[in-house]
């Protein structure tokens, strides 16, 4: 008859559990299954995954070399004369403009103008920044070069 006083697991599923730090006999004695001493068999033992056992740690032995300015403006630079052959709706080029045609990729970024290639079209420009030979180019296809 079943019950709960003889109730048992299917033979082979259940497994003892290990009885550690229990003596020599118990059959995990002695170092109840952490190996002889080191940091591992402290209760607690925890190891940062770029700890070398002690050796000087390869982020302090490989030399720092060069700066980076948190300062730096990243520009997003479009030549004079990807403008020639592009189609502008107006002839107000812009960020957002820009674009629209794929020559840069956010518009919130900054934009610099550079002056490789030809310009013939008279086009008003609102960037953040040109260099000498883009103002240039501009101003004598007879187009403005203004500073947002």
């Amino acid at each position: 008859m079943l019950k709960m006083n003889n109730l048992k697991p299917a033979p082979g599923s259940h497994r003892d559990t290990k009885r550690l730090g229990r003596g020599t006999a118990s059959g995990q004695g002695k170092t109840a299954g952490h190996g002889s001493n080191g940091d591992k068999a402290r209760s607690g033992a925890y190891q940062k995954f770029y700890f070398e056992g002690g050796q000087t740690p390869l982020t302090r032995r490989i030399p720092k070399v060069g700066f980076h300015s948190p300062f730096k403006k990243e520009f997003q630079i479009v030549n004079v004369g990807l403008l020639e052959e592009a189609e502008l709706g107006g002839s107000e080029v812009t960020a957002e403009a820009l674009r629209k045609l794929g020559l840069i990729h956010e518009a919130d970024k900054p934009v610099k103008i550079l002056g490789g290639g030809e310009l013939t079209k008279a086009l008003v420009f609102r960037v953040n920044a040109y260099s000498k030979s883009a103002k240039d180019k501009i101003e004598k296809a007879k187009g403005k070069a203004e500073v947002v």
